[in-house]
């Protein structure tokens, strides 16, 4: 059985790993994704992976194939339809040989009017997430404006090589330079904290981070530290970007609002008018707008649109309802840790809701204030360790609900 299967087969699977390495999966996922097909097409080889090659090795002559990753990631949908694929290689419902034409057909289902899609993605996410962290009706249209053009400052970026390095630190630059310079201008008084965050949320490496905490196993832990470095490395790039715009705009921030999701139902005010704050009900509005907008940043599609504001309604709703009880920081923790045990146990359940579909909309809002990007440019140390507390309760959280997922396959 050892040469059963021709060589062309070590080369589908190849294939099969880049795809899923494209989709956004860790290299766990993907090894254990490929190995779970090779088991099924009974094929006598070993599978390696690396965060952007596949390496199928022949057990009995040890010949090496290596299939490199793509230039681009694939979109939630496309990635929904590279998770179909495999569950019907696993379920055996398609021989091995088919997986080339659907591969083919997957990669080149690619998104069009990229542009237009970061340009309305960013005013939806900047706009939805300032209604949902309920900032004054001043700073949500600001979000929506200034959201629209961080999501094409990004698109662009995106067309000149090298320069998506930049984009957080420019982007975020761009976005508290705006802000600032509009609440100076027009006085409209200190700035909230999650106000900042807002238009450039959706720039937070979300995903880098979660796949670096799933690969900290035997076999993966330099990816995943290497992973996890190289986010907090993007998150200190957004961090000097809104030190650099406070500091050329002067702008004020407003110490007394709301750090983390959690405590936003705490919010009040006496200010009226634009300075008011939007009722607690219009929060849940603000998960809608904010879900579409995700869904045309990353080309969700309907389908997949609905699953992100479900997620992002069942962690809203976790986090407004244990941080009264357990605090920000240990919410956090919990709430990521069911989240991702769900989205965990969804991906095995369905065929196209990938782990990363459903956890990554939800990352947005465990993420701002959790990760220091205001603490660090508000350069105050009680807030930076809080916000260093609940990057570590977010770690583990998401760690342990990994763990907790692997048990119940």
């Amino acid at each position: 059985m050892g040469d059963a299967q021709p060589p062309d087969a070590d080369l589908v699977l190849g294939r099969v790993g880049a795809l899923l390495l494209d989709a956004g999966m860790s290299v766990t996922d993907v090894r254990d994704a490929v190995d779970d097909v090779r088991r099924a097409t009974a094929s006598d080889v070993r599978v390696g992976v690396l965060p952007q090659l596949m390496i199928v090795t022949r057990r009995s002559t040890g010949a090496a194939t290596m299939v490199p990753a793509g230039d681009s990631e694939l979109s939630f949908r496309q990635a929904g339809r590279a998770g179909r694929l495999v569950r019907e290689l696993r379920d055996r419902a398609i021989p091995l040989a088919a997986a080339n034409a659907r591969i083919e057909e997957i990669r080149a289902a690619a998104a069009g009017h990229p542009v237009a899609r970061s340009l309305f993605g960013g005013v939806l996410s900047g706009g939805g997430l300032a209604v949902l962290f309920r900032c004054p009706w001043w700073a949500i249209l600001l979000s929506l404006a200034i959201g629209g053009l961080v999501g094409l400052l990004l698109a662009l970026l995106q067309q000149v090589r090298g320069a998506a390095a930049l984009a957080p630190f420019v982007a975020s630059l761009l976005s508290t330079s705006l802000l600032g310079l509009a609440a100076t201008r027009l006085d409209l008084g200190p700035v909230p904290l999650l106000a900042i965050c807002a238009p450039i949320a959706v720039l937070v490496p979300g995903a880098v981070i979660t796949n670096g905490l799933l690969e900290l196993t035997a076999t993966d832990i330099l990816t995943g530290s290497a992973r996890l470095v190289y986010g907090l490395v993007v998150l200190a790039f957004m961090a000097a970007g809104i030190a650099a715009g406070a500091a050329l705009t002067g702008l004020h921030l407003d110490v007394d609002s709301a750090a983390l999701v959690g405590q936003v139902p705490s919010l009040v005010t006496d200010a009226t008018g634009w300075g008011a704050l939007p009722p607690l009900w219009v929060s849940w509005v603000g998960i809608v707008v904010l879900g579409i907008g995700v869904g045309f940043i990353f080309a969700s599609g309907p389908a997949l649109t609905v699953v992100t504001v479900v997620a992002m309604a069942l962690t809203y709703s976790l986090l407004i309802s244990l941080t009264p009880w357990l605090g920000g920081s240990v919410a956090t923790g919990v709430t990521s840790c069911v989240v991702l045990l769900l989205a965990r146990i969804l991906e095995k359940r369905t065929v196209a809701v990938p782990t990363m579909v459903s956890f990554l909309p939800a990352f947005l809002l465990l993420v701002p204030g959790s990760v220091a990007l205001v603490a660090l440019a508000a350069a105050d140390v009680g807030a930076l360790t809080s916000a260093m507390a609940t990057f570590a309760s977010l770690c583990i959280g998401t760690k342990l609900g990994s763990v907790l997922g692997d048990l119940l396959r």
